[in-house]
């Protein structure tokens, strides 16, 4: 289970049916609080997750999901690609990084690397 979180609505309902075309199965959220109320991470097997959202960000999460104790691995896209964006979410302990619009092959093999076998 991919899930993907972004706030762009046609990325997401893009990104989701790449996915699936694929065979993965995946959770939309269109923002970080919204994936904040999962009750069970148990099932998700990799977290594909914008940088630039409304509200918390993705970095945001990121941080707050490690602080928590889940290693769930996490690949960070944005359209807005810096320097200090890449080494915020390198410091963040991304898995993966993503230029938007990135190919399928990028996105796929992010997800192979940041959780074989999924």
């Amino acid at each position: 289970m991919i899930a993907v979180v972004d706030d762009d609505a046609s990325m997401l309902k893009g990104i989701a049916r790449l996915l699936d075309a694929y065979g993965f199965a995946t959770k939309v959220f269109a923002s970080a609080e919204a994936f904040l109320g999962l009750d069970d991470l148990a099932d998700i097997d990799c977290l594909l997750l914008d940088v630039h959202l409304g509200g918390m960000s993705g970095i945001e999460l990121q941080r707050h999901l490690r602080a928590s104790g889940c290693t769930l691995p996490v690949i960070l896209m944005t359209a807005f690609d810096d320097k200090a964006t890449r080494m915020q979410a390198q410091s963040a302990g991304c898995n993966a990084f993503l230029h938007k619009p990135f190919v399928a092959n990028l996105l796929l093999g992010a997800i192979e690397q940041a959780a074989p076998g999924t």
